[in-house]
């Protein structure tokens, strides 16, 4: 199937894109804290020209708020910045950008990131950076792939992964199902990854996520041999997520306030990944989260969902009807 990528360019103001009211302040608030973190993490080192002509190229205004929390200035920043993003395939000098992204990714267990950082890097037929276009020092903004569970099986990083998640599932109505997928049904089962800034432009969400499908759809297509073919051919697709539940987020019990939800999901995506998925579980977290009113009623969770692959077209059309509408 040829591949006629086509390069876009808008003006668009990005804001926190969630479900409610309620949430979209937490989100802001959440993105303020979060933000900060992210960039202190590590300098970023990145390659400034893109290696196809045929990279899509999205134009946003940027609004970002930077606060000094506990620097020696009590000066406070707003300001608007005007960024091109590009989508790029993974390369290996991605490796930091990409290794920050994730350094949460499975909360605060000490495994082999790099290892998966190098997996991630390594698949460049299916897989996307976000990067800004024409910046000699840009970072990487976003990063999503899905990676074959079989197909990487030996890895030390994907040994890592299974423990962890069949350690942290705790629901004894799920757990089969989680050995399952990670098991004798892992030759069709993709670990779907999907870590970005928190301040990145919402609408950029339907192309990225477009594009993740598109490829692996060419990939079942394109790749040299049946084998390497094969392990695109998802049946089902895993993710591993973050989200704020309510400590009293059960039905047999009265949430505190009317305008409090049960969950506030941290990526908008996430809660319609979480309504089309076949199984779910949560799991508490040990990572920092920051400390809000608005958060005192809500416990920082992981959450693991497995999301069949003949769901993914209903995925793409609601997740574009979400940013149409916001």
């Amino acid at each position: 199937m040829p591949r006629r990528p086509t390069r876009h360019r808008q003006l668009l103001k990005p804001r926190p894109l969630t479900f409610s009211a309620f949430s979209r302040s937490v989100a802001q608030l959440v993105s303020s804290y979060m933000a900060k973190r992210q960039m202190q993490d590590s300098k970023l080192h990145r390659e400034s020209s893109s290696k196809s002509a045929g990279n899509k190229v999205f134009k946003h205004t940027l609004e970002e708020k930077n606060e000094q929390y506990e620097s020696s200035s009590d000066e406070e920043f707003e300001g608007v910045v005007q960024a091109d993003f590009a989508f790029f395939d993974p390369k290996p000098n991605d490796f930091h950008g990409v290794k920050t992204l994730l350094q949460t990714y499975l909360d605060n267990k000490q495994w082999d990131l790099s290892g998966f950082v190098d997996l991630i890097l390594g698949q460049t037929t299916v897989g996307t950076v976000v990067k800004v276009e024409g910046d000699e020092d840009d970072g990487v903004f976003s990063v999503v792939t899905a990676l074959n569970l079989q197909r990487y099986k030996d890895h030390k990083c994907i040994v890592e992964f299974k423990e962890f998640l069949l350690k942290a599932c705790q629901e004894e109505d799920v757990v089969d199902d989680l050995r399952s997928v990670l098991g004798e049904q892992a030759q069709n089962v993709g670990l779907l990854v999907s870590q970005r800034v928190v301040n990145l432009p919402p609408q950029l969400l339907p192309p990225l996520y477009d594009a993740l499908f598109d490829e692996i759809s060419w990939a079942v297509e394109d790749e040299p041999t049946e084998d390497l073919r094969n392990s695109f051919r998802f049946n089902f697709y895993i993710l591993v997520s973050k989200i704020y539940k309510h400590k009293n987020a059960d039905p047999r019990k009265k949430l505190s306030n009317d305008s409090d939800e049960a969950i506030i999901y941290t990526k908008p995506e996430d809660e319609i990944f979480h309504k089309i998925s076949l199984w779910s579980f949560s799991f508490p977290l040990h990572a920092q989260q920051p400390s809000t009113h608005e958060l005192r009623n809500y416990r920082f969770m992981g959450l693991v969902m497995a999301v069949e692959a003949d769901k993914i077209a209903t995925f793409r059309q609601e997740l574009k009807s979400l940013i149409n509408e916001s």
